[in-house]
């Protein structure tokens, strides 16, 4: 049968999405679709990279996961097909995957250059279309990595800003925000000890909360989400819509006097 994930920047206005699964129909009928997301802020290729390391692991083994963020496309940049973890993957070799590899380590790792494994006729604007969903839909009939192009020895690395650990402050920053206009920093729960403030631009937070739910109405709190980084939250409301931005967040050492409160 075999699953297929699609991570796109495509959005649910256009037919984009619709077109890629058109080819997977076409080529494994049998396949399941499944749609991580198809809101990805346009071209962020690190917002795709954090999404898809939150959610790659949560399906069967033997998944395909294709990823088209893609502002490259066109260009030198490779297409790619890898095996890591367990897993598949299939799309452009601009670090949207880096996350994924560099935590698991990659199997093997081929570049798509196979004719057989794309659509007759391959665009300039469109790889999704005529190079990632057809190889993914091979792929979940069966088809060996190998046969679709050359083994390849390394990938591109995102350049994603790590946490700085200055000694009495971790400094990271929100790399996005999500549907509730919760911020998801880089900033990994881990290194967050008891008694540790959050700073986020001008406002500082006591300690982790538990849940969204903690603190009142309007209040900003912090906490580890489902994905295990540091979340800035805003009870009932858009944490994003109150910064107006991606601000920096800062796991401060010590212990303060208040959530929520202006620094």
């Amino acid at each position: 049968m075999g699953i297929i994930t699609l991570t796109t920047d495509f959005g649910a206005g256009d037919h984009y999405a619709g077109v890629m699964k058109g080819v997977v129909a076409g080529i494994n009928p049998s396949a399941a679709v499944i749609d991580i997301t198809h809101g990805i802020e346009a071209y962020n290729i690190a917002e795709a990279a954090f999404r898809l390391r939150a959610s790659y692991g949560y399906f069967p083994e033997g998944a395909v996961h294709v990823a088209v963020v893609d502002p490259g496309v066109g260009s030198p940049r490779k297409a790619i097909a890898a095996e890591a973890g367990g897993y598949l993957f299939v799309g452009p070799d601009n670090g949207v995957f880096s996350m994924i590899f560099d935590k698991s380590g990659v199997d093997r790792m081929v570049e798509i250059t196979n004719p057989a494994f794309m659509l007759p006729s391959v665009s300039t604007t469109f790889h999704g279309r005529d190079i990632f969903a057809p190889a993914a839909a091979h792929l979940s009939k069966g088809a060996a990595l190998e046969d679709l192009g050359n083994r390849l020895s390394a990938y591109e690395k995102l350049d994603i800003p790590r946490p700085l650990d200055g000694g009495d402050a971790v400094t990271g920053r929100a790399i996005y925000a999500d549907g509730f206009g919760n911020l998801v920093t880089n900033i990994p729960g881990s290194v967050i000890t008891e008694g540790a403030r959050i700073g986020a631009g001008d406002m500082i937070m006591d300690g982790l909360s538990v849940s969204y739910a903690d603190g009142k109405e309007g209040e900003l709190i912090a906490l580890v989400g489902s994905s295990g980084f540091l979340e800035i939250s805003l009870n009932r409301g858009s944490a994003f819509e109150l910064f107006g931005r991606l601000p920096e967040v800062k796991v401060l050492k010590g212990q303060g006097a208040g959530r929520g409160r202006r620094s």
